[in-house]
């Protein structure tokens, strides 16, 4: 009698143990996911909860969220929309820089609203579109912050080209396309494009030298 009574100890102690062992290893696993899911965000819940628990309580209930959202793909239509929306925007940014900030906020909003998100809430956009751009969330709340100086009268105009950049960094994750041409790309296009203009000489009809220091200065002040 003392034996079995010794083997079923030994057999729930094991059990125990095993069932423990799991339980760590579906904790570590599950923390893994988190961590390759949400990236910088992870690390960001831990520095703002300082508990590794309620960080990953938080973060999963941003997934679990998130799920309940009927988040969608736009439209390649809507992508040619909005990316003509953006240059329109940027161009502006030369002569009304502040303008330019308020407009580049609404106009990711908008792209936003269109995907499925909720955007009443900056926080709660921020944290929304943090489980599947969680590389883009910073950007957006740099730009927010630059925002609301700039709302403020407390932003400098470089402060303002920086917002630009964070909002482009969002703006074209979320609409997944390329909205504006990279430097390199416009001086080779441009290169080409004027020498297939002037018979490959680089010059106008009349032989002197083509001038666009005017237009090509004010292009090189918009935002890149």
């Amino acid at each position: 009698m003392g034996l079995i009574i010794a083997i079923v100890v030994v057999v729930i102690v094991v059990l125990a143990v095993g069932a423990a062992v799991a339980t760590i290893g579906k904790r570590k696993r599950d923390s893994k996911q988190l961590q390759t899911r949400f990236g910088p965000e992870y690390d960001r819940a831990l520095d703002q909860h300082g508990d590794k628990k309620e960080a990953e309580g938080h973060l999963r209930e941003r997934e679990e969220r998130h799920e309940g959202l009927d988040i969608r793909p736009l439209a390649p239509e809507q992508q040619q929309h909005f990316a003509g929306e953006w240059r329109n925007v940027q161009a502006r940014f030369v002569d009304a820089p502040q303008e330019a900030v308020r407009e580049s906020d609404h106009l990711v909003r908008e792209v936003m609203r269109q995907r499925g998100y909720p955007v009443d809430d900056f926080d709660q956009r921020a944290d929304d579109i943090s489980v599947e751009h969680p590389h883009m969330v910073e950007h957006y709340r740099s730009a927010g912050a630059i925002a609301e100086r700039n709302e403020r009268g407390e932003a400098s105009t470089e402060d303002l080209r920086q917002a630009t950049v964070h909002y482009r960094a969002l703006f074209e994750d979320l609409l997944d396309t390329q909205v504006t041409q990279r430097r390199g790309q416009e001086q080779g296009q441009g290169h080409e494009q004027g020498h297939a203009a002037d018979g490959g000489h680089g010059e106008h009809s009349s032989g002197q030298p083509a001038n666009d220091a005017g237009a090509g200065g004010r292009r090189g002040e918009e935002v890149r």
